[in-house]
């Protein structure tokens, strides 16, 4: 964290994670941000002063990616364990879903504009779509070549 875009000197160094950060995410309202990692681990930080607020155990591989829900209350992370789990920021213990369905690690993912729908890429050359908490899959959007992130 910067004090500003100009300053060179960092307001805080945050640790806490034992192997390298994959991806940094903000909450859309700014409270917190989200880290990524190869320890399996997601941890939640304060957006203001950097400080640590949780982890989130439950990935038994890598964590690559981080994405917040538009209202900022749930939080979802892609893993090499093939799995996405969704997280509410109200209960951090637990994941509040765990999204199944692809064959190979998950690089990538996004929440839809409107909070209800989430897509994933995955090494397996797929794309896939849920509705919001994961109770219906939607449909294949893209097959065929390895997909590494999501604009």
């Amino acid at each position: 964290m910067h004090r500003s875009l100009t300053s060179k000197k960092p307001i805080e160094r945050l640790t806490g994670h034992q192997q390298p950060v994959n991806d940094l995410s903000f909450s859309p309202d700014g409270r917190y941000f989200a880290s990524a990692s190869f320890d399996k681990k997601v941890k939640i930080w304060n957006g203001k002063d950097g400080k640590f607020v949780a982890t989130l155990n439950g990935h038994v591989g890598a964590v690559y990616q981080v994405c917040w829900s538009s209202d900022s209350r749930m939080i979802v992370s892609a893993s090499k364990d093939s799995t996405i789990k969704v997280w509410e920021l109200a209960n951090l213990k637990n994941a509040k879903e765990t999204l199944s369905g692809h064959a190979d690690e998950v690089y990538a993912l996004d929440w839809s504009p409107n909070g209800q729908k989430v897509a994933s890429g995955s090494k397996d050359r797929t794309i896939k779509m849920y509705v919001r908490y994961g109770k219906r899959v939607l449909g294949y959007v893209l097959t065929g070549i390895g997909i590494f992130f999501l604009l």
